[in-house]
């Protein structure tokens, strides 16, 4: 049985039935704010964060997650990262090299996070142990050795199958002292108690679990308990949750960044590189805390908010991408299907494919709604979208999300 799709009317009343939008400004942690307050007055804000407008920056990201654990007030500016397009001028104005992040702390611009966080500890006070701290000075030092590493394995193609098993033994080595490091205490953090270094490992090894499953096969969290047990204390903090990434996301944000990331072909790596692109996304190794119970109210309810800018980017007719946008949220929300018009399947699999965590909602949220898409898509079609560009995101143009 299909039925036809809810009218745009229709699935905003649904919306609202279900879902209650957070508080951008007090409540939990999330990507959409310009103003976070903690319950504090905006006279007490000092700090203004600078960063990019997909949340794709890994060194953002350390700064915007420390901020959310000392629960420091503070004001965000969303900038363009050089991979989606022109830097912004008022800012090259401001920090001439156009780096991101930087922080503007009592009217002094501060780059480089761990400047930034020098600053901030400073001013505020250090996350449980601070980033000169005896405990966490070698651990600083390990967190880029494993950068390193991951950047030998990922980011420079093997030209024999020799290299490309060295290249995985020097990562796997490395990762090994990791896992000791995080076995040296009781917890699952890197010390007693989270800490800044915790802070400090969060956004590459969240970048290095998605790619290397996706381009090399090899699953960091599944593989080492202790790095296992570390996720699954993270994703326990709401601060993290908040700022967290999916796999489809990174693997196709970090090639621009990188200048390339590069697959090895393994039969373990086609499985691994078809399941997140194409679904099914339930049980990947990118969240594993239980499923909200509003992720699909919240896909719903961001999708309502966007759908015309959605709409407008598609390079689907737009009274084509409209219906079957409307048959895809549809099936989303009531289970039955909805069948698309004809030649509608590249367009919902385009939209699939361009789903920004956390930029337009959480994980789980996005899970349901590529899962819809792709429910839907397939009922007229194999039809892939226009492919997403792998030397730059200007398919991501962040004027159509700018405010959000």
């Amino acid at each position: 049985m299909s039925k036809n799709p809810l009218s745009w009317d229709e699935l905003t009343e649904l919306a609202k039935s279900q879902y209650e939008p957070i508080d951008a400004i007090n409540g939990a942690t999330n990507a959409q704010a310009r103003l976070r307050l903690f319950g504090q007055a905006e006279s007490e804000v000092r700090v203004t964060l600078y960063r990019d407008n997909h949340a794709w920056c890994p060194y953002c990201q350390k700064i915007w997650l420390w901020l959310e654990e000392k629960q420091i007030p503070y004001r965000i500016e969303k900038v363009t990262m050089f991979c989606y397009g022109e830097k912004e001028s008022w800012y090259k104005r401001k920090v001439p090299s156009g780096m991101l992040p930087a922080v503007e702390l009592d009217g002094r611009m501060i780059t480089e996070s761990d400047d930034i966080l020098f600053a901030l500890e400073k001013a505020f006070g250090a996350v449980g142990f601070g980033m000169k701290d005896p405990l966490v000075l070698p651990l600083r030092q390990l967190e880029r050795l494993l950068f390193r590493a991951w950047c030998g394995w990922l980011c420079r193609p093997a030209n024999s199958v020799r290299e490309e098993q060295h290249n995985r033994s020097q990562f796997v080595s490395v990762v090994a002292m990791v896992e000791e490091a995080l076995g040296s205490t009781p917890g699952a953090y890197f010390l007693e108690k989270f800490s800044t270094a915790d802070i400090i490992f969060t956004p590459y090894v969240e970048r290095m679990n998605a790619s290397l499953f996706y381009y090399k096969g090899y699953s960091l969290r599944e593989e080492n308990p202790r790095f296992a047990a570390w996720f699954d204390a993270m994703e326990s903090r709401a601060t993290y949750r908040g700022t967290q990434s999916d796999f489809h996301t990174h693997v196709h944000d970090l090639p621009p960044q990188m200048g390339g990331c590069y697959e090895n072909g393994e039969p373990q790596m086609l499985i691994d590189k078809a399941r997140v692109d194409n679904g099914p996304w339930d049980g990947l190794p990118d969240a594993t805390f239980p499923e909200p119970e509003h992720s699909r109210a919240e896909a719903l309810y961001r999708t309502i908010k966007h759908h015309p800018n959605v709409i407008r980017a598609n390079p689907a007719d737009d009274r084509l991408i409209d219906e079957a946008l409307r048959c895809a949220l549809t099936q989303m929300m009531t289970d039955v299907d909805c069948i698309p018009p004809q030649g509608s399947d590249a367009a919902l699999r385009y939209v699939r494919d361009r789903i920004n965590v956390p930029r337009d909602m959480s994980i789980y949220a996005a899970k349901r709604l590529r899962t819809a898409l792709e429910k839907t898509a397939a009922l007229v079609g194999d039809a892939q979208g226009v492919p997403i560009p792998f030397n730059h995101r200007r398919d991501q143009n962040p004027a159509d999300f700018a405010r959000t």
